[in-house]
């Protein structure tokens, strides 16, 4: 079977091409300038040997390429529509396929068009469906078959998992869910408890450290999610499960990152020893600065939004401003490192957690800062021999809650002298030395925690009861995440780089 090569871009007119010897049909295109055309040494029956045949299939694929060659498949030769093509020129090359001398024709060159215009229109796809010749499957280019495929990603049921490498091209803020929308107009619902998985969301090659929904009411169904993979994403967490954006601004594990309050930014903090602010719907940094050790939280100041607070494997907390990219305050303190950073209402002040567990360590684990004058307010707030890997503020109270690896969770009041209530602490769950972060409703009634078992733990904030205990991962569940309008919807996070939405 010979090979039938046609260009895409040919506009030669349409004319009859004269009959071989034995009833078949052959054209070959114009051959290229310095290529060397192969012996072609005709046969009795009009038809290429196969061993020239198959060097000429050769060269046509080897020259596809790098030029807009389409090389459709046939099984058979059509004689009948060639037989009426009776007007072709041809050049002298006609003779090396055995044309007899009486039908050998000169005229100009021009690209051979030796197929059905309903072929060569099969890189139309707007022809290609009418113009289709039965019994031959038309060509259909590559980059069509991509946007193909991922129309059909789009209608796929969103219970099903998602993997996190097909980002999707296209805005970010601007789109609104319809699941969130519904709730926007109408009074807030009391938040209740997630029993059954939504979605499973899947593309992080490592740990993820936090997720966090966005605290814009009409884009909350944004998730953000940092992992040690030295990537942060964000999700469409109420709806498709898809991957909207991937970010790599970082060189090292993004151990923290949080959303600005406008829900335009996001900050996050690195093992790189850099925190950088970047935009959302562009995925560009817009800030980058080096705190000299490996970031381990960051805290966007409440009232203003163009500082934000880093800390980590240093003694030292910095403040930073984004508008000059200088660190303008440093707390510093007798620690190893902090492990989370928390504003209290207003701003004013802030606490942050240490590591530090000794007998004489009850003035380092929890200290307030105050924020204008960098000095210490208290020191004497948390006098047990227990870490607290992340801290949480409850939404309406004077109140803020520490997760301990004493495996509990205790609350303290956030007016001075910071009292701890001894009587009232959530416990049920293990943190076991793991970096497990809670969480509070936007009501404030449920407090919500991952465990090191992989167990979702939700509490009743007033009787510290356990309200429900979720099997969520089996790995070490290091994140709990509430939904701020959605009711009895949650996100949480594993060690083994899952993440699930619940409701």
């Amino acid at each position: 079977m010979s090979s039938l090569v046609a260009y895409d871009d040919s506009e030669s007119e349409e004319e009859p091409s004269p009959q071989v010897d034995g009833g078949a049909a052959a054209m070959f295109h114009t051959e290229p300038a310095g290529f060397s055309s192969p012996n072609l040494t005709p046969s009795h029956s009009g038809s290429l040997s196969k061993q020239t045949t198959i060097e000429h299939q050769r060269w046509v694929t080897e020259q596809s390429s790098s030029s807009s060659l389409v090389h459709p498949k046939h099984e058979h030769w059509d004689t009948e529509y060639y037989s009426e093509r009776k007007d072709r020129h041809f050049t002298d090359s006609s003779a090396a396929v055995g044309f007899p001398a009486n039908q050998r024709k000169t005229g100009p060159v021009q690209p051979p068009l030796c197929l059905p215009k309903c072929v060569t229109d099969a890189s139309n796809p707007a022809k290609r469906q009418h113009s289709a010749m039965p019994g031959i499957r038309p060509y259909i280019p590559k980059r069509q078959r991509l946007i193909q495929s991922e129309e059909a990603d789009d209608t796929q049921n969103p219970s099903e998992q998602v993997s996190g490498n097909q980002t999707r091209k296209g805005p970010v803020l601007t789109d609104v869910s319809s699941r969130v929308k519904h709730y926007l107009g109408e009074k807030p619902q009391a938040a209740g408890v997630p029993r059954k998985l939504l979605m499973s969301l899947e593309g992080h090659q490592g740990p993820v450290n936090t997720v966090q929904w966005c605290p814009v009411p009409h884009i909350s169904h944004l998730l953000l999610s940092a992992s040690m993979d030295k990537t942060f994403k964000v999700w469409d967490g109420a709806e498709s499960g898809r991957c909207l954006r991937l970010y790599t601004c970082h060189s090292g594990a993004v151990r923290d990152a949080c959303w600005t309050p406008c829900g335009q930014q996001l900050l996050t903090g690195s093992f790189d020893n850099t925190a950088v602010i970047t935009d959302v719907e562009t995925g560009q940094p817009t800030v980058k600065v080096d705190n000299q050790f490996k970031v381990m939280c960051v805290a966007v100041h409440p009232s203003s939004p163009d500082v934000f607070l880093c800390g980590g494997y240093s003694s030292v907390v910095k403040a930073w401003d984004s508008r000059c990219c200088k660190a303008v305050k440093a707390y510093k303190a007798a620690i190893q490192q902090t492990l989370d950073i928390l504003f209290l209402s207003g701003g004013s002040d802030f606490i942050t957690s240490s590591d530090c567990v000794s007998r004489d360590s009850a003035d380092r684990t929890l200290i307030a800062w105050d924020y204008h004058s960098t000095a210490k307010i208290s020191n004497q707030i948390y006098h047990e021999r227990y870490t607290c890997p992340s801290l949480a503020l409850h939404p309406l109270e004077e109140s803020f809650v520490a997760q301990t690896n004493g495996n509990y969770i205790a609350l303290f009041s956030s007016q001075m002298p910071y009292r701890m209530n001894k009587r009232r602490r959530f416990d049920g769950h293990k943190v076991e030395g793991y970096a497990v972060q809670c969480d509070f409703s936007m009501d404030g009634s449920i407090l919500a925690s991952g465990s090191s078992t992989g167990t979702a733990h939700f509490y009743d904030y007033q009787s510290t009861r356990v309200l429900h205990a979720l099997q969520a991962h089996r790995q070490p569940c290091l994140s709990v995440s509430q939904h701020p309008v959605l009711p009895a919807t949650a996100a949480t996070c594993d060690w083994a780089g899952e993440i699930k939405i619940w409701n």
